[in-house]
């Protein structure tokens, strides 16, 4: 028993750092396409707003799959089984793509929902628009995106599991292999292991709030 549970641990090592690979890269870049879908250039907007609706709208089990398989039907040699890549590297890549049109929507709402007459009033102070942004809207922003941004977090934890579709051995796929042998009670276990991250990431996001209740 200890060995399967140890065994369960390290797998479930691939599921942690999928979530903050994903996360370090999907928040940035979320923010970027929220920038591209605002831009005045109408091209770009169009572009960006139609790449978002394709990811948001098909399964992140099929891109991750489609992903991994792009390099092989594109003719390129090697693909992610060149040294430096891998399996876990076509299912990031998949999942950062992912996560990251979904933070560009709610980094959008985020912002259409700060009050016009904000802009104007800083203006009217003699602001600068970077000013304006940092000094009066930036805090409020954060406040009002955490929730959200929150519960696609904690789905992240969980959406880890199809990083396996690939042949990514992370926790559930290593539990699959015991229950193939008769053994149930390590996949059941699995539960566990996501109920206590996800339990900690709410207490985080918990108290992250309280703290922001002054910026109303």
């Amino acid at each position: 028993m200890d060995v399967i549970f140890s065994r369960l641990c390290e797998a479930f090592l691939i599921n942690c750092e999928l979530f903050f690979v994903t996360l370090v890269f999907a928040i940035p870049l979320g923010l970027v396409l929220c920038f591209g879908a605002r831009s005045k250039f109408k091209p770009l907007a169009w572009l960006v707003k139609t790449f978002v609706w394709v990811i948001r709208g098909t399964p992140l089990m099929l891109q991750v799959i489609i992903f991994f398989f792009v390099p092989g039907i594109m003719n390129v040699k090697y693909g992610w089984n060149l040294p430096m890549f891998g399996r876990f590297s076509g299912a990031a890549v998949a999942f950062v793509i992912n996560y990251a049109c979904y933070f560009s929507e709610i980094y959008r709402g985020g912002i259409d929902s700060i009050p016009r007459g904000q802009y104007e009033a800083g203006e009217v102070l003699g602001m600068t628009k970077t000013q304006i942004f940092f000094k009066v809207t930036l805090m409020q922003l954060v406040k009002r995106i955490i929730p959200p941004m929150g519960n696609e977090i904690i789905t992240l934890v969980k959406d880890t599991s199809l990083a396996r579709i690939i042949s990514n051995k992370e926790i559930i796929m290593m539990a699959g292999e015991y229950t193939s042998k008769g053994l149930i009670w390590p996949l059941f276990s699995t539960g566990l292991f996501f109920l206590v991250f996800v339990g900690v990431l709410t207490l985080l996001f918990g108290w992250i709030e309280r703290k922001m209740d002054y910026f109303r």
